[in-house]
C-alpha cells in the first residue's frame, strides 16, 4: 500500500504503527511533517514542509487558530502536490486533524481516503476549562472555544473516517462526529515494557546508584505545568518528605507549557513554586532531571516505589499506560480521563486533584507499607496488556479500519 502520514511532529501518535508497517515491508511510506529534526527511518521517505502562513501574535483571537490551521493546511497541501509531481499517489492518508494539516488534502487527491486522528474538542465547560477554581473562566471563553473548534468542524467534513484514542476523548466531541469515529488507543508496546527488579540509576549528586531497595517516589510529565498537576505535587512535597526522612523524589519534565496557563514568574512555574516552598523542603532529596531519554524514563518508573500521575481532565497520557505496563504502584488524580484506564484499589490509587494533603497521605502510606499495595502493579500491567497492548489489541483494529477504506487488492494482511 502507498501510505501518506501527515503530522507536524513526526512520528507523533503514529510511532508504533509506522514502525510495524516498515518492519512488515512491501509498503511505500511517505511522512509529511514540519519537524526539521524528524527522525530518519529506513523505509520511510520524510518530506519537511513549512506552514504557508503564520498568524501574528496580535491576530484577532476568534480567528487566530483558524488562521494558523489554514496556513499549515495550505503548506501541507503544496508539499503534497509536489509529491504528486514526483510520482507519488497515496492509497490512504493518515494524519492528525488538530493543526489543520489535512484541510486541503482532498483538493490534491479528491478520491484518496483520509483517516484522521481526532485528539480533543475544546468545550466551554469540562476538561481543562473551568476545572480549577484558581483559573477563572472569562466571559469570552465560550466564544474562544467555539472559534477554536472551527478546525475539527472542518476536518470532520474532509475525512472518510475518524480515529479517537479513548472513550472520554470521544465524548468531548459533539454527537454528530461519532458516526465517523472508531475508538481505539494508539497502543502500548507492553512486550518491551515491564518491571526490572535489578534496575539501577546513577545520579550525579549521589555517590552510589539508586536501586529498588531505596525509598524513591516519582513524578513525571512532558512539562511541569498546572494541567499535569505539578503545583499539586509541589504542595504535597513538604508533608511527604517530612514523614519519610529517607525518601527521595525524582522529577522528570521540561519547564515549558504544553497546555493551559503560564506562570507569571520570569523563570517559570518550577522556579515560582520552589521559591514559595523555600526551606520547607529538603531540596537535597529532590532531583529535577529535566527531560530524559526514553531508556532513562523507563528506569525512573521501574525504580519507583510510588509513582505519581497527576492531571486535570485531559487527553490520556501515554506515560500512565506505560507506567502501568511497568507494574508501577501508581497514585493518580481522580478525574474521568484517568478513571477510564485505572481503577481505584484495583490497578492504582486515586486521590482528589485539589487535595494535596490527601495526596501526601496516600503517597506516605505506599512508601511506608509497600506490601499492602503490592497487588496494584501486576494488576495494572495485566489490564494494559489486555486492553491497550499494541500488537495484540490495538494494531489489529487499526489495520481493520485502514483496510475498510481501500480496495481489497491494496489491503494489509491482519497480523496474527
Amino acid at each position: 500500500m502507498n501510505i501518506l502520514f501527515v503530522h507536524q511532529n513526526m512520528p507523533g501518535q503514529y510511532r508504533e504503527l509506522l514502525m510495524w508497517l516498515v518492519a512488515q515491508g512491501g509498503h511505500r511510506i511517505v511522512f509529511l511533517t514540519q519537524r526539521k529534526d524528524a527522525p530518519q527511518i529506513a523505509g520511510v521517505t520524510t518530506r519537511i514542509y513549512a506552514a504557508h502562513h503564520k498568524a501574528a501574535d496580535k491576530a484577532y483571537g476568534l480567528s487566530k487558530v483558524w488562521e494558523e490551521a489554514t496556513g499549515a493546511g495550505f503548506g501541507a497541501a503544496m508539499a503534497a502536490r509536489e509529491l504528486g509531481r514526483d510520482g507519488f499517489r497515496p492509497d490512504l492518508i493518515l494524519g492528525h486533524t488538530g493543526w489543520g494539516e489535512l484541510l486541503f488534502m482532498k483538493q490534491i487527491w479528491p478520491d484518496v481516503p483520509i483517516l484522521g486522528f481526532f485528539e480533543y474538542f475544546y468545550n466551554a465547560t469540562g476538561g481543562l476549562v473551568g476545572f480549577d477554581p484558581d483559573e477563572p473562566v472569562s466571559d469570552h471563553m465560550p466564544f474562544l472555544m467555539e472559534a477554536r473548534n472551527a478546525v475539527p468542524y472542518a476536518a470532520i467534513q474532509h475525512v472518510d473516517l475518524g480515529h479517537v484514542p479513548t472513550e472520554w476523548q470521544k465524548q468531548t466531541f459533539p454527537a454528530s462526529f461519532h458516526d465517523k469515529f472508531y475508538t481505539c488507543h494508539d497502543g502500548i508496546r507492553t512486550d518491551r515494557l515491564g518491571p526490572d527488579p535489578d534496575v539501577s540509576l546513577n545520579l550525579g549528586r549521589l555517590d552510589r546508584p539508586l536501586t529498588r531497595q531505596d525509598e524513591v517516589f516519582t513524578y513525571l510529565a512532558r512539562n511541569l505545568e498546572h494541567a499535569r498537576g505539578f503545583h499539586v505535587f509541589m504542595a504535597a512535597l513538604p508533608k511527604i518528605l517530612a514523614a519519610r526522612p529517607q525518601a527521595r523524589v525524582l522529577v522528570v519534565g521540561g519547564d515549558d507549557v504544553s497546555y493551559g496557563r503560564r506562570s507569571k514568574h520570569p523563570k517559570g512555574l518550577r522556579a515560582e513554586l520552589t521559591e514559595k516552598l523555600g526551606d520547607r523542603v529538603d531540596w537535597n532529596r529532590v532531583h529535577f532531571l529535566g527531560r530524559v531519554p526514553y531508556s532513562a524514563y523507563c528506569q525512573v518508573v521501574q525504580i519507583s516505589r510510588c509513582h505519581l500521575h497527576l492531571t486535570m481532565p485531559f487527553v490520556l497520557s501515554w506515560s500512565l499506560l506505560e507506567s502501568m505496563a511497568m507494574q508501577a504502584t501508581i497514585v493518580a488524580s481522580d478525574v474521568p480521563s484517568v478513571r477510564e484506564a485505572l481503577s481505584h484499589g484495583e490497578t492504582g490509587m486515586l486521590v482528589d486533584f485539589f487535595d494535596p494533603d490527601a495526596l501526601a497521605d496516600q503517597v506516605v502510606d505506599v512508601l511506608a507499607d509497600p506490601g499492602a499495595y503490592a497487588h496494584l502493579g501486576p494488576a495494572a500491567r495485566a489490564h494494559v496488556v489486555g486492553k491497550y497492548d499494541f500488537l495484540t489489541r490495538c494494531l489489529p483494529e487499526h489495520i481493520r479500519q485502514m483496510n475498510s477504506l481501500v480496495p481489497a487488492d491494496r489491503q494489509i494482511p491482519l497480523p496474527a
